[in-house]
C-alpha cells in the first residue's frame, strides 16, 4: 500500500516526538508504531531518521553506558542486560564491549570496590562476595575489589 507525502510527514512527525522525548533504540521505535502504523510507511521513516542521525542504536549503547557509569554501580552483565532489554543486536554490545574492554574493567572494579565499602558494615565477607556474584560481577574483580576494601 502506497502513502502520500502528508501521510509520512504526520507519520514522522509522531516518530520524531517519541524519539526526541527520549533516546530510543529502533527496537523500542518499531514496536511502539508497528501496530499504528503500515509497515512501509515505518520502514521508511526509520530509515529517515536513520539517516539525519536521530536514530542510531551505536549512539545508544554509547550514551546509556556513560549514563550507566555516571549514576549507578552496575557488572558489564547487568549493563549488558539492560542494553538487550533495549533490543540492540548482541553483536553491536559484543563489539562496543570489546573495544572498551579495558574502560569497562576498571568502571566494573571501582563499582564493585564502591559495593563492598558500602556493604562492610552490614554484610560479612563472605556475603559480599555472593551479593557481588549475585549482581554478575566476575570473580577476577570481586577477589581485587574485596582485597583493596580490607
Amino acid at each position: 500500500m502506497e502513502y502520500s507525502i502528508e501521510d509520512f510527514d504526520k507519520a514522522k512527525t509522531k516518530v520524531m516526538n517519541y524519539i526526541m522525548y527520549k533516546k530510543r533504540t529502533e527496537y523500542e521505535v518499531r514496536n511502539k508504531f508497528s501496530k499504528i502504523l503500515e509497515e512501509n510507511l515505518l520502514n521508511d521513516i526509520i530509515d529517515y531518521v536513520k539517516e539525519a542521525g536521530y536514530l542510531s542504536d551505536e549512539d545508544y549503547i554509547k550514551r546509556a553506558i556513560a549514563e550507566f557509569m555516571a549514576l549507578n554501580h552496575l557488572s558489564e552483565k547487568e549493563i549488558k542486560y539492560k542494553l538487550y532489554s533495549k533490543g540492540i543486536e548482541n553483536n553491536q554490545i559484543e563489539d562496543y564491549f570489546s573495544s572498551h574492554s579495558d574502560e569497562l574493567y576498571e568502571y566494573e572494579l571501582e563499582s564493585a570496590k564502591t559495593i563492598v565499602n558500602k556493604k562492610q558494615s552490614t554484610m560479612s565477607p563472605e556475603e559480599i562476595e555472593n551479593y557481588l556474584r549475585k549482581k554478575g560481577y566476575i570473580e577476577d574483580i570481586i577477589k581485587e575489589a574485596i582485597e583493596e576494601e580490607n
